[in-house]
């Protein structure tokens, strides 16, 4: 009987996301505060200070607002900055201090994609984290940038609520002020929680130089030691995803127990989820975020679904081998290949498809060792457009964006010019909303393109046929949605790849929170008009399972022809050879 059919592995899944549900109100609650501008009780007394004082080293203050303009140049010069210091970072760490092994300095193309990757909050490592950076590289560089981008995220998200909520008005807050309040009253203190309860668990947090342990078998072997537990809080808080080591959340140093994955698991779902609770409370109508939540939710549960019935159903290539596949006393049923038996086939199913939904570049098993359906599961949840959940803030206003092709397509049917929380949308809103939506799709296709035309691309991929065609497409959607995971076949600490990956990952970044920026801006200026008989409700379940459907159809329109040469494809070779 497989872990799915005796119900442990559905309980576990049941408790995990209960507890995510659990804290969406809450979070949301505290996060529309956050946004507001609200003194916050106890942790307002220690860091009050500390903010003003952030806000006179940049020259702003909370009563100074910005256009959309504004906050976009605001929002690319900060991580202009972030990305040069960090790309420095990265080539001097061999001259820099605390660097106990003595690593090098990165080359030029690695340190490019690097920095790239760490400011754009996609966090794609094509290195050993704990064979390449130096504890400096790791704690100033990687840590800081985890903080920075996701707090850019949630910058860019208050002010694109703020542009559906008012009214006559240019103004959508402060950038400077929205990220400072998010990283004081946010990610610091969640990420302190959460760092003191993973190091409880065993996640290693030492100064200390790599240590050399002599094995039962009489040889020795090294273990990497390093500042970890800081760092993995804030990788999965901020859906950032950059592991301290290359076997990333698999590995016992990051996540040692079940517990430890629990944790992990509920942080990287919780920021994400409870965004859509704030958005009701901000626009003034709690039903709002509630549907965005929904349609997130659909989104979400037939490809968690998808996952753990391919994985628990095993492979059947291994049948052909004479392997076991079905549970036992020392082993579940299922795909155990590139899985941790301490967290299971349907933990690694659940986690696979939860940090693709939320733009998590973190794993607890090897993607590319999923059967093609499961791999195919988060696969399409990065080519959604990282929306269901989506990465902190950028899920939201991604959705966001979806919902303004939703309610066009509904005026369309109705002929009705569309409305949005009272405000009609129109040509320019519709320019900037497909511009946000397609862009990630262009940079997915062509950067695959490039990849299997040219003897650049074809030489980092390891497997033949229609799997590696789908570590190129899972490469390049990763890259472009800014989820940063791999399947580990594909080569890409290259030039190449280093490059294009890159180049996806800016575009995937900023081609969607600039269109979002302009559309709130417009959105902003806007008098609300009175509901009649042919405005379509945004609350109501019809609306839900249209949004969610758009969704679908956008991605399917794009994506299935390259989809039908990878996994698909790979799912009929497997199964026509087992028969």
């Amino acid at each position: 009987m497989s872990a799915l059919g005796n119900g442990r592995g559905a309980i576990e899944i049941l408790v995990l996301l209960g507890a995510v549900a659990a804290l969406i109100r809450p979070l949301g609650a505290y996060l529309a505060r956050v946004f507001s501008g609200e003194r916050i009780p106890f942790l307002g007394r220690w860091l009050g200070p500390v903010e003003r004082a952030i806000y006179r080293a940049l020259g702003t203050s909370p009563e100074r607002e910005m256009t959309a303009r504004e906050i976009a140049v605001a929002l690319l010069a900060s991580n202009a900055a972030g990305f040069a210091l960090l790309y420095a970072l990265l080539r001097l760490q061999g001259i820099l201090p605390a660097n106990p092994q003595g690593l090098p300095g990165l080359p030029a193309h690695t340190a490019w994609n690097v920095a790239m990757s760490f400011v754009t909050n996609t966090n794609w490592q094509s290195y050993s984290g704990e064979a390449a950076l130096s504890y400096l590289t790791q704690m100033v560089g990687l840590t800081t940038q985890n903080f920075l981008s996701a707090a850019s995220g949630l910058a860019v998200l208050a002010a694109v609520v703020r542009g559906f909520a008012r009214r006559g008005t240019d103004r959508l807050g402060n950038f400077w002020v929205d990220a400072t309040r998010s990283i004081l009253y946010v990610l610091l203190p969640l990420s302190l929680v959460l760092a003191l309860a993973l190091a409880g668990q065993g996640v290693v947090q030492s100064f200390s130089p790599y240590a050399t342990v002599h094995t039962l078998e009489g040889t020795s072997q090294t273990l990497a030691l390093g500042p970890a537990a800081s760092q993995i809080a804030i990788k999965q808080l901020g859906t950032n995803g950059g592991g301290f080591y290359n076997a990333n959340s698999a590995h016992p140093f990051e996540n040692p127990t079940p517990l430890s994955n629990a944790l992990e698991l509920i942080a990287i779902l919780a920021l994400p989820a409870g965004l859509c609770a704030t958005f009701g409370r901000m626009v003034g109508d709690r039903r709002q975020g509630r549907a965005l939540l929904a349609a997130m939710t659909i989104l979400f549960l037939p490809f968690l679904g998808l996952a753990l019935a391919a994985e628990t159903a095993g492979n059947p290539a291994f049948d052909r081998l004479g392997v076991d596949q079905q549970a036992g006393a020392l082993q579940e049923a299922g795909n155990l290949e590139g899985k941790e038996v301490r967290f299971g086939v349907p933990a690694a199913a659940l986690w696979a498809t939860a940090t693709t939904a939320a733009s998590n570049g973190s794993v607890n098993a090897m993607h590319d060792s999923f059967t093609p359906l499961g791999g195919l599961a988060p696969t399409v949840l990065i080519l959604l457009g990282e929306v269901s959940f989506g990465g902190v803030g950028s899920g939201l206003y991604g959705m966001l964006l979806f919902a303004v092709l939703g309610v066009f397509s509904a005026g369309l049917m109705v002929g009705r010019t569309p409305e949005y929380l009272g405000k009609k949308i129109e040509p320019y809103e519709m320019k900037m909303a497909c511009f946000g939506v397609l862009l990630p799709c262009i940079a997915t296709l062509v950067g695959l393109a490039l990849a299997v035309a040219t003897k650049a691309g074809t030489a980092g991929i390891s497997n033949p046929g229609p799997h590696g065609f789908s570590e190129l497409l899972y490469g390049f959607a990763s890259a472009a949605n800014n989820n940063g995971s791999a399947f580990a076949g594909l080569s890409a600490n290259a030039p190449f790849y280093n490059l294009t990956l890159g180049i996806a990952m800016f575009l995937g970044r900023y081609g969607v929170a600039l269109p979002a920026l302009a559309v709130a801006g417009a959105l902003a200026r806007k008098r609300t008009v009175p509901a009649g008989p042919g405005t379509l409700p945004t609350h109501t379940p019809l609306f839900v399972f249209l949004l969610a459907a758009v969704v679908v159809v956008v991605a399917a329109l794009t994506f299935l022809p390259a989809l039908a040469l990878g996994p698909i494809a790979e799912h009929v070779q497997l199964f026509s050879a087992a028969r």
